[in-house]
């Protein structure tokens, strides 16, 4: 969607926003969809404001998007709302004149009395999204061995075997225990005399 703000160009002091952004793979031309593995059962809501400040504009957003995924640790099916407040300063094309790229990601640019939001508040999305989510925070997810989940209780898969490479470390803490226990040994026959 293209937001109109040429009422506020002309002197309006405020401009509510609230419309809905589509998250289909259609409209992001990304077969795999906007974020690998997650899937968003409705579209991103956007609500917000635009301020005009005798010239100088200040937009506010909140955006809140519905998501479905995988947890990262033991693959339940998790569901959630994603919610980001974002501020950026609203300024025509012709004023930043040749900012760098990273500079122009701090303003909302208008063209020709129009601001487009759509694919930037979805590259928002995309880049504040978590990079893994958990069904909760002391998931214990699944048997290395068997695979079971282990948040329903434990596998019954033997103890953990030791990792071979740490074979050397583990004889020589044996011989660091054998040593502090003879130490004290003759520590202690030494205080009987």
């Amino acid at each position: 969607m293209k937001l109109d703000i040429r009422s506020l160009l002309a002197g309006d002091r405020l401009m509510k926003i609230d419309y809905e952004i589509p998250l289909d793979t259609t409209v992001s031309g990304d077969p795999a969809g906007l974020i690998d593995g997650v899937g968003f059962p409705s579209p991103m809501k956007v609500t917000g404001d635009i301020t005009n400040t005798a010239g100088y504009m200040r937009m506010r957003l909140s955006l809140s998007a519905e998501y479905e995924t995988a947890c990262a640790r033991c693959l339940r099916p998790v569901r959630g709302e994603f919610k980001l407040d974002l501020e950026k300063t609203v300024a025509p094309k012709s004023e930043l004149g040749d900012l760098d790229e990273y500079r122009l990601d701090d303003y909302a640019i208008v063209e020709d009395g129009f601001i487009d939001l759509d694919e930037n508040l979805r590259e928002q999305l995309a880049a504040e999204f978590p990079m893994r989510v958990l069904c909760s925070e002391d998931c214990k997810g699944l048997c290395p061995r068997c695979g079971k989940n282990l948040n329903d209780g434990p596998c019954g898969c033997p103890e953990k075997e030791r990792d071979p490479r740490l074979a050397p470390l583990e004889k020589l803490l044996a011989k660091m225990k054998a040593e502090e226990e003879e130490k004290a040994a003759t520590d202690e026959e030494t205080e009987k005399q």
